[in-house]
């Protein structure tokens, strides 16, 4: 039987490996988002695969946003748990309230137009919007159907995105998993130097 590889053998191949390995992976990782813009490097065009397919990207981000995640009765089901009453009141004050006060000042109505006439217009109107909340919401949702695109929307709001927000964004979201990926990169490299040195050893 030959002899064993010596210790120094036994160290070197597997962290030439897995320097490999954690380096290629490194490089692979790195190039998801850099260069950020194209670069020529011996006549060949260069560039992060983010920034080489975000429209591609922000197509189907808002694809999946639009039609999976965000749908207009989405929208209509968070208005429907708003206070309406208190946001109707407060529309009425801003919209009426200098309209009144330009009313006030008219011999004849201005007098009709008290405080509590005022409120009482306003309770009226709210409740008479109130019993029919349903038949506005259905409306709504109609008009978030033809005037609110959500794929379009978020697919323009991704692609005029700088690169480096992008990057940003998804760092925040997957920076433990892409460091594994670098560090599987050299475990698995380590294990491919130990397999070469038995490798090596049996075959001599």
């Amino acid at each position: 039987m030959p002899p064993a590889p010596d210790l120094w053998t036994w160290l070197t191949l597997p962290a030439i490996g897995a320097l490999i390995g954690w380096g290629t992976n490194w490089l692979a990782v790195k190039m998801i988002f850099r260069p950020i813009r194209p670069v020529r490097f011996l006549g060949l065009r260069i560039q992060g695969l983010v920034g080489r397919r975000q429209p591609d990207l922000a197509k189907a981000i808002g694809r999946v946003v639009g039609n999976h995640l965000v749908e207009h009765k989405d929208v209509v089901k968070s208005l429907n748990k708003l206070d309406f009453s208190g946001v109707l009141n407060g529309v009425l004050d801003r919209g009426l309230g200098p309209k009144i006060q330009e009313l006030r000042g008219l011999p004849l109505i201005g007098g009709f137009l008290t405080e509590a006439r005022v409120a009482e217009i306003r309770s009226s109107i709210v409740a008479g919007i109130m019993d029919h909340k349903e038949v506005v919401l259905d409306e709504v949702e109609k008009g978030l159907a033809k005037g609110l695109d959500v794929p379009t929307l978020v697919e323009r709001k991704v692609a005029a995105f700088a690169i480096e927000k992008l990057e940003k964004i998804i760092l925040e979201v997957a920076s433990r998993e892409l460091r594994a990926i670098e560090v599987l990169g050299g475990v698995l490299g380590a294990l491919i130097g130990l397999l070469q040195v038995g490798f090596v050893w049996w075959r001599s």
